[in-house]
């Protein structure tokens, strides 16, 4: 009698823990403040979007429109954050089953089910600093709206204002704009100015170079553009016929000499006037060879990085009609640590299938290459590839994604990871070329690694096809679909 007595007291509490949690949160959505915290989200966004259109060489406007655009994204992290929490029954205990990780991010999820003071702070503080920080930026945001229609809007293709959802250059709002100003800028004494631009594997940065020579006033600023590896410095110089302005764009993926760069930097001066170099690489080294503060491309932040996730994943849907997805949008920008490559592949794989069990059955599999590979070797796979290490996948060693053309002259089978991911292909058993995202936008990339088929995981050592280094041991992950 006891024990019925105990059940029902027990289901009545848990009950009534719920009804006041839903109570909660339901006043939480539905207050004054979240409501103003959307309705200003819209007004920055007006307003990031409008100068994101503009040339901006006024470089204060532009630290204004840094501080702009991460007030934006904190404040969309934080309305997910309090809109998904009264969605978040049912799914949570299934993505919770994740979470021995621990990654830095800004904003912890909470996954509390049951009401507490320290719960209810806790909205109420991330919501009112986001609030406060906003309105701050807004309450000096009208010069700087002023100031902006003075800027010269850009002329756009239908190619640039596709929707903002797939074919476009997500932020560097900032760092476009520096480019911009730095070619356009008419220089006509000494040699050509150099902009170096650093940044890790996979952030961007070839992309935002071929964004902004899309631009119309870049075209027309430069008669020649050329593209050309650093291994080859004199090879550009020897065309004597380069007498108008030329933009010259360097690769480099290892230091080079300071003697090689001075030879190839002073044979510029007998070309055309008014020439600029862009070096891009990996190496902060090279800053030394730039003339001007180099512009270097980081990671995104967590919630600029989970904002460009969801829209990717979302398409063209309304989030808010898929509730119980947008918890599990937060797992993957968390598992996938602010790469650029990754949010693609997911991105299409997962806008494909709006359906909660297939995104949680991706989320799984994903979770466990992470968990295995950071149990067996310390490191995030992303890491372990921006070092030169393979990684397994299933029965599979699966090398650093190379961009070289050669990569594919073979005669391998050629595979997509995102078809891969969705299930409509199976790799074969052998070897293979495993194409982790192709860009839909210049330069047109194409991320492809070799798969070398190696069901036993017995090896005591690894040489890599593409490096020729060898491993002290295999660096194993595994998809558990």
């Amino acid at each position: 009698m006891d024990l019925i007595v105990s059940s029902i007291i027990g289901d009545l509490t848990s009950r009534l823990i719920s009804f006041l949690m839903n109570k909660f949160l339901d006043n939480l959505y539905s207050g004054e403040k979240v409501k103003r915290l959307e309705q200003l989200l819209q007004r920055v966004h007006m307003v990031v979007e409008e100068a994101d259109g503009r040339y901006i060489t006024n470089r204060c406007m532009l630290t204004h429109l840094k501080m702009i655009v991460a007030a934006m994204y904190s404040g969309y992290h934080v309305l997910d954050t309090i809109k998904y929490a009264k969605n978040n029954e049912g799914v949570n205990d299934l993505v919770n089953n994740s979470s021995a990780l621990s990654f830095a991010t800004p904003l912890k999820r909470s996954r509390t089910t049951t009401i507490c003071p320290k719960t209810k702070n806790k909205f109420s503080m991330e919501l009112q600093g986001v609030l406060k920080n906003i309105e701050t930026v807004l309450g000096d945001i009208n010069e700087f709206v002023i100031l902006l229609t003075g800027c010269e809007r850009m002329s756009h293709r239908p190619y640039d204002t596709y929707l903002y959802i797939d074919n476009f250059m997500f932020g560097r709002h900032v760092e476009k704009q520096h480019l911009i100003n730095f070619l356009l800028e008419n220089n006509t004494i000494g040699p050509p100015p150099v902009l170096p631009i650093i940044g890790g594997r996979g952030v961007g940065k070839k992309t935002l170079v071929a964004h902004v020579c899309n631009d119309d006033r870049v075209r027309s600023h430069f008669f020649f553009i050329f593209h050309i590896n650093g291994e080859n410095l004199g090879g550009i110089t020897e065309n004597k016929n380069l007498s108008e302005r030329t933009l010259l764009i360097v690769e480099f993926v290892s230091d080079v000499d300071d003697n090689d760069w001075g030879t190839f930097h002073s044979s510029l001066m007998s070309l055309n006037k008014g020439n600029k170099v862009i070096i891009l690489s990996r190496i902060k080294k090279l800053e030394r060879f730039g003339t001007v503060r180099a512009i270097t491309l980081d990671r995104m932040v967590h919630e600029e990085y989970r904002y460009l996730l969801k829209t990717l994943t979302f398409g063209s849907a309304n989030p808010m009609d898929y509730p119980q997805l947008i918890p599990i949008v937060e797992e993957f920008a968390v598992l996938l640590g602010g790469r650029l490559t990754p949010a693609n592949i997911i991105g299409y794989v997962l806008r494909n299938n709006l359906n909660v069990h297939f995104w949680l059955s991706r989320l799984k599999g994903i979770r466990f290459v992470v968990k295995k590979n950071l149990s067996m070797s310390g490191s995030h796979p992303n890491e372990l590839f921006d070092q030169g290490h393979p990684a397994h996948l299933t029965d599979y060693i699966l090398y650093p994604a190379s961009t070289s053309t050669d990569s594919t002259k073979n005669d391998l089978p050629k595979l997509t990871f995102g078809d891969m991911l969705a299930g409509q292909n199976f790799p074969p058993k052998g070897d293979f070329n495993l194409v982790s995202w192709e860009s839909r936008i210049p330069p047109y990339t194409s991320f492809v690694h070799m798969a070398r088929f190696c069901p036993s995981f017995a090896q005591d050592h690894l040489e890599s096809p593409l490096s020729g280094r060898k491993h002290a041991r295999p660096f194993s992950v595994s998809y558990d679909e």
